[in-house]
């Protein structure tokens, strides 16, 4: 079982250090800050929520829960929100989230949200009048089968790095992901990896640039074409022309992280 210790960020907030996976579970420039700015605002989660009467997203890699309550605050500070919320997140260690509200970590959202929190860590579904949330427990590469088929009007692909987590990174998984996405929906994620990327071209998806957010790389979104996206610069467009753009493959969804890398 991964060990967990407390990690403080830099906008007051605290995250996980996972000593399985060497990475802390948000930034460290600020975990709630990062929920919100590489997550929330760039899938439109606001807009659509103004101008849907439905808003579906898959929360990829749960963890602590901030990017789903970042998304469910977006909508709940709306002055006249349309859309009722809809939240499919996969999760491969309940630990995570149980221990995220043993420890407090969910305390920096409102009251109602944190303990909309709670019991999705208690019993892994919540539904109300304007929202529902279903917690997946497993490995996403097989609990993804149960997320319809272009459903998400946003994806939040947040797993550990793809060096140290491989297995969410592959270009059968990221299709997968794409098979979830409704034609103008968005896939959202931290990484700019040139290997990630070509993963999503692949996949039949554009991508493009969002802003940096604490760190000097920019993030990543990506859609189906003609949706419009923030162009990647002409020096991230030439990395996926170099060796660092072979993408990770996992043919039959199975690999260990091992695996994944040794035939790269």
């Amino acid at each position: 079982m991964d060990k967990l210790s407390l990690f403080p960020t830099e906008d007051g907030s605290v995250t996980f250090w996972s000593d399985t996976f060497q990475e802390t579970f948000h930034s460290s420039h600020g975990a709630k800050h990062e929920a919100e700015a590489k997550f929330v605002i760039p899938a439109k989660i606001a807009e659509k929520a103004s101008t849907q009467t439905q808003l579906n997203i898959l929360d990829v890699c749960y963890g602590l829960g901030y990017n789903t309550a970042a998304a469910i605050a977006c909508v709940s500070e709306l002055p006249d929100p349309t859309a009722s919320l809809h939240i499919i997140a996969l999760e491969n260690n309940l630990e995570v989230p149980q221990k995220a509200i043993a420890s407090g970590l969910v305390d920096i959202w409102q009251p109602a949200i944190a303990q909309i929190l709670k019991i999705a860590a208690e019993t892994q579904t919540i539904t109300t009048k304007n929202l529902s949330l279903q917690l997946l427990i497993g490995d996403a590469r097989q609990t993804i089968s149960q997320v319809p088929s272009k459903w998400a009007d946003a994806i939040f692909l947040d797993p550990f790095s793809p060096p140290h987590c491989p297995q969410l990174w592959t270009v059968e998984f990221i299709q997968l992901l794409a098979n979830s996405l409704k034609p103008d929906g968005y896939l959202v994620t931290y990484s700019s990896s040139a290997a990630v990327r070509t993963a999503m071209l692949t996949a039949g998806l554009q991508i493009g640039a969002i802003a940096p957010i604490g760190r000097k790389s920019p993030s990543t979104i990506a859609a189906f074409a003609p949706t419009a996206l923030p162009p990647i610069s002409e020096n991230e467009a030439a990395f996926l022309k170099t060796r660092a753009a072979i993408p990770y493959r996992d043919r039959n969804l199975q690999s260990t992280a091992a695996e994944i890398i040794a035939i790269l």
